[in-house]
């Protein structure tokens, strides 16, 4: 791809690093952006900068944070006696957009993966072994991790390493999603329906 500038090549070569976003996606937002008022450029770029710099991780939950303790964490209205695990911050967004859960939370910062060289010490596992020894009011730990190999060896580590504890560890329900129809199901989720059926109510 030809550019007009150096300057151009640049940014678009920059901004291309982006997940799902080409050159051909990049050179657009790079146009864009020579067309806006300057300022708007200079408070994207200071934005960007204060979100790397100043940006903290909660040191109880690991979600991302303004502060040493979250929102979340901090928040005296929260049911503290229940902890949703979760795999990361996208995760704490999609619980949260729900309206449905008043818990706290436990970002892992991934899930176990031998294929990419994820071991349990690289994740945020022991410290949430050593938040439910030293919170006896956690009486429940949900395991909102995804439905696949990774997510299941992830769920069943972290389910023996809290084995001594006298905590619930429960996980999300798993089944066919409202308004889909059986045959283009995938096998594993109507498997898992069919063992995890419940009563009928009318």
């Amino acid at each position: 791809m030809n550019y007009p500038s150096k300057l151009v090549e640049e940014a678009v070569n920059e901004i291309a690093k982006l997940p799902s976003i080409g050159k051909k996606t990049a050179l657009r937002l790079v146009l864009h952006l020579l067309k806006q008022e300057e300022a708007f450029t200079k408070s994207l770029t200071q934005a960007l900068t204060k979100l790397r710099t100043e940006t903290n991780y909660c040191t109880d939950c690991h979600n991302i944070s303004d502060t040493a303790i979250c929102n979340i964490c901090a928040n005296k209205l929260r049911d503290h006696s229940v902890v949703c695990v979760v795999e990361d911050t996208r995760d704490v967004i999609a619980v949260e957009n729900t309206h449905q859960y008043n818990g706290l939370y436990h970002v892992l910062g991934g899930v176990i993966s031998p294929i990419e060289g994820i071991s349990p010490s690289e994740l945020n596992i022991e410290s949430l072994v050593q938040r439910i020894s030293q919170h006896p009011e956690i009486k429940e730990v949900i395991l909102a991790i995804s439905a696949t190999m990774e997510g299941d060896t992830t769920a069943f580590y972290i389910t023996k390493k809290l084995q001594t504890f006298n905590v619930k560890v429960t996980t999300l329900a798993r089944g066919v999603p409202v308004g889909s129809e059986l045959e283009y199901t995938d096998e594993v989720t109507l498997g898992r329906s069919i063992l995890s059926r419940v009563k009928y109510e009318q």
